[in-house]
């Protein structure tokens, strides 16, 4: 007892600073930066190609022209097609894609580490030149525009985007890297393919590769692959003029179940020798010990925080926010902040925070080198970003903030006379509406699709099949009390993270009347222990800068010196949660107020149109909470859940990092040993259910100017069942691959109809539900509808070639070691085949049934069991037409 309420004392300099990877920089005689940092945490390797153009270097009338041209360099580079760029891309693995940033393009993938020289071939043609083509431009633009509409649908996207114009009126900046419909419409093939030709060049690039390779044959390739590339001047990037923020205020229409407030600030850009006092001053305002975030333990605010939003590189934004009730008015809670936010720029901020943060930035620091693809991305953002040598600069320039920085920071930049207060306001959806639906009617068939015939550098890589090996060595044990421990050492970082869930379903195990209970549950976790109030918790975790979290999922994220410690509070936290009378009362009220509004809004009518199409009337799946039911609720039928639902022969954890299992089991065991089970175990999986029948439905979302589809279906089986390999292979046939399976090519790239579309086998110990997924105007859900339906039915009569074929193997094995490539991956996925049954190397079984499968099978198999007449039809948006 005496050592949890011990206060650990912890000096910023006792932190470990990040160890530095191994690092290797070249830059190529044709001016191309290369850095290679070295990560053997998996036999994998990310490719970051940044260009130091993006949403600023557009011209002007044209503010979607980078956007456009990050679409178009997958429609065809130098010697390589479009076609041809999307079958090297799905038989890698299918793990790359994009993004047009303020100031930079980043073309992005993660390969098995043998297939680096292909993915830098790949990479190294879109540098080289883009096609560009009128032609390709033209279906691309369709399918771009729907990416518009679907952003124009998202208020969190609306509100960050008014923020940017009314914050940084007058510089480039004001607009995003979106781009318009209209300027779409006057975009033509040569205006993209002059663009390309200003901006795309070695020396106006950064090339980031991490992972487990050799950084001397790095640099060798990619002399090989990138230094005949020539390269020429670019345009001179526009200037940043920033001028006086106008003060104001505005709401936007929001189709979210709650009201989103916030007061925003411009803050100092990533150049500026305040931004890294800014940054700590942020995690100060955010803290859950901090005054902002005591709105919600004070039931005045569901979720209150602090973040930055922006950040550019001569001025970013952050703001203040609070969550509240969908009936609630912002107007007394935006005062309380800006009255919060004015108290600490004029009598500063606490120093233990400021200590706490800067301890957090450098812990954070260590867990980043713990995933592969996160580690390519935090050096392109500190390097062609913020403009930094490495990473280690922000963590030093973290580690040099004092307070007096933090206070004249938030004294120059926290200016009540210059913020800008921004709403989003719920609007009701009506009730969902039955239809026809929407498709089906039309008659259309495909033209055969002829193999794609690989450039010689990805051909001869790329036609042979291999299993790949099963590179972890887990520690399985199960304690006397029937908890499961699985441990799995990696020495990448001095960090440690665990990953647990006990295995409950509130459908099952809630008494009638009672729904709700583990939602107010999972509120209370946060109120501290038994032994450690809620602020004394906190600051016990911050005291070792620590991330936790309780409840029926659960996780622990420490240096590996406070593994133990952070276990102690974990297991307080878990076994012994507080649960106050005083704060019952406020998570209830929280949690009556947001299921109101949750109920009311589009996504959750969509989701329960969907339910009641898939099962019959009284599945308990179709059960859920409302705010009469929260009502009714005593902290004794709170207690009553906790009792039987949270059990350690439900419970499974498992760990990974810098400690070994013998390590990790003596501490589990000495805080979690003493926790039993009583009575017999509570039902977990929901009955088995037949299959379902045809029905469609509308939501109307009156904020969407995009509709929303899903089609989904019940299949009467398990996920043990042996035909469940040769769907999931199918299923990559169909979607995965971007433009080299059918869905992506039939929907997007030939028609473009839609900007995504996504296909989804979900199958547990009792239920399975196939679904397909993708966002389209109105006036294209019929045609989309149609297509699918087509596909799906070509995938029941007619056996896929053997090209596809070879190309669903080589996405789903490669996509294998792929999955080992951050510690979270590798945690989420050992969790998630303990919970579900499955052996803890199930991928490469898998991968021996998969390679073993034949096109016959997967024509069997979607035969028996896909139905593309029975699927249920949800759109939320506009009526289709």
């Amino acid at each position: 007892m005496q050592a949890l309420k011990a206060i650990v004392c912890l000096c910023i300099a006792a932190l470990p600073m990040a160890a530095a990877n191994e690092v290797t920089r070249a830059t190529l005689k044709n001016g191309l930066r290369v850095i290679i940092v070295r990560d053997a945490l998996a036999p994998v390797v990310s490719v970051y190609d940044n260009y130091l153009v993006g949403a600023s270097e557009t011209p002007s009338g044209f503010p979607g022209m980078a956007h456009a041209q990050e679409h178009m360099l997958f429609r065809g580079c130098a010697g390589m097609t479009a076609d041809q760029t999307a079958a090297i891309y799905a038989q890698l693995g299918g793990d790359n894609n994009a993004d047009t940033q303020q100031s930079v393009t980043q073309y992005f993938t993660t390969v098995p580490a043998r297939d680096l020289e292909v993915a830098l071939h790949a990479d190294a043609a879109c540098m080289a030149g883009a096609a560009d083509s009128e032609e390709e431009w033209a279906q691309e633009r369709g399918a771009i525009e729907q990416e518009v509409a679907r952003d124009l649908s998202n208020p969190s996207y609306k509100l960050i985007t008014r923020l940017n114009h009314d914050m940084f009126a007058g510089t480039p900046y004001e607009h995003d890297a979106l781009g318009t419909k209209p300027s779409f419409d006057a975009t033509t093939g040569a205006m993209l393919k002059k663009f390309h030709d200003q901006w795309y060049t070695p020396s106006n690039a950064i090339l980031v590769i991490a992972g487990d390779v050799d950084p001397e044959k790095t640099v060798a390739l990619v002399r090989e692959v990138y230094e005949q590339i020539p390269a020429h001047a670019t345009l001179a990037h526009p200037a940043v003029k920033l001028q006086p923020v106008k003060p104001e205020s505005f709401d936007i229409p929001s189709n979210y179940p709650y009201v989103l407030t916030a007061v925003a600030f411009r803050m100092p850009g990533t150049d500026s020798a305040d931004f890294a006092a800014a940054r700590i001053l942020a995690d100060v305002l955010a803290s859950q010990r901090g005054d902002i975030y005591a709105l919600v333990p004070a039931g005045k605010a569901l979720d209150a925080g602090f973040q930055f939003v922006e950040s550019y590189t001569k001025a970013s934004m952050a703001m203040a926010y609070a969550v509240l009730p969908a009936t609630a008015s912002a107007a007394a809670t935006d005062a309380a902040l800006r009255k919060l936010i004015s108290a600490a720029a004029s009598k500063g901020v606490p120093a233990e925070l400021v200590d706490a943060a800067k301890r957090s930035e450098i812990a954070a620091a260590e867990f980043e080198r713990n995933s592969i693809p996160g580690l390519a991305e935090r050096w392109s953002e500190a390097i062609a970003v913020e403009g930094r040598n490495s990473p280690q600069e922000d963590v030093d320039a973290a580690a040099k903030v004092t307070l007096a920085d933090v206070n004249r920071v938030a004294r120059k930049y926290l200016v009540d006379q210059s913020a800008i207060v921004a709403t989003l306001v719920p609007q009701k959806s009506g009730e969902a509406v039955a239809s026809k639906g929407f498709g089906g009617s039309e008659k259309v068939t495909s033209a055969p699709t002829k193999p794609v015939v690989l450039p010689e550098w990805a051909q001869r890589e790329l036609t042979s099949l291999q299993i790949p090996a099963w590179n972890l060595r887990p520690s399985d044990i199960t304690l006397p009390n029937g908890l499961r421990l699985i441990v799995q050492t990696d020495r990448t970082s001095p960090t440690v993270t665990l990953a647990g869930e006990v295995r409950q379903e509130p459908d099952m195990e809630t008494a009638p009347g009672k729904e709700g209970a583990s939602s107010v549950l999972a509120g209370l976790f946060s109120y501290g222990t038994t032994t450690l109030d809620r602020l004394a918790f906190q600051k016990a975790l911050d005291d070792i800068a620590a991330n936790e979290s309780a409840g029926a999922q659960f996780s622990l994220q420490v240096l590996k010196q406070y593994f133990e410690r952070g276990v102690q509070l974990l297991a307080d936290n878990e076994l012994r949660p507080a649960l106050p009378a005083e704060a019952f009362q406020v998570v209830q009220q929280e949690t009556e107020q947001s299921v109101a509004g949750e109920i009311e809004s589009p996504g959750f009518r969509s989701q329960l149109a969907m339910l009641k199409g898939l099962l019959p009337r009284e599945d308990p799946e179709l059960r859920y909470a409302t705010p009469q039911t929260v009502h009714g609720l005593t902290l004794n039928d709170v207690k009553s859940y906790y009792g039987t639902a949270f059990r350690p022969d439900l419970t499974t954890i498992v760990i990974i990092g810098d400690i070994t299992a013998e390590e990790a089991r003596a501490a589990i065991e000495k805080y979690f040993a003493a926790w039993q089970a009583n009575g017999a175990k509570p039902p977990v999986d929901y009955p088995e259910v037949p299959q379902n029948g045809h029905s469609a439905a509308v939501v109307p979302d009156p904020t969407s100017v995009q509709d929303a589809v899903e089609l989904s279906e019940e299949l009467p089986m398990n996920r043990f069942n042996a035909d469940y390999y040769a769907l999931q292979l199918g299923n990559h046939v169909l979607g995965g691959g971007f433009y080299a399976t059918r869905l992506y090519r039939d929907l997007r790239q030939q028609n473009g109809y839609v900007y995504y579309v996504s296909n989804s086998l979900r199958a547990g110990k009792t239920r399975t539900v196939y679904s397909v997924q993708y966002g389209a105007d109105a006036a294209n859900v019929s045609k989309a509808n149609a297509l699918i339906v087509r596909d799906l039915e070509q995938m029941q009569t007619t056996e896929v070639s053997p090209a596809e074929l070879q190309q669903a193997k080589a996405l789903l094995l490669r996509q294998i070691p792929l999955a080992e490539g951050s510690e979270s991956s590798v945690a989420g996925g050992l969790l998630g085949r303990a919970l579900l049954g499955l052996p803890l190397d199930e991928p490469v079984r898998a991968a021996q049934r998969y390679d073993a499968m034949t096109a016959a099978l997967i024509r069997q198999a979607f035969a028996k069991w896909i139905r593309p007449g029975d699927f249920v039809e949800v759109v939320r948006g506009p009526e289709p037409h």
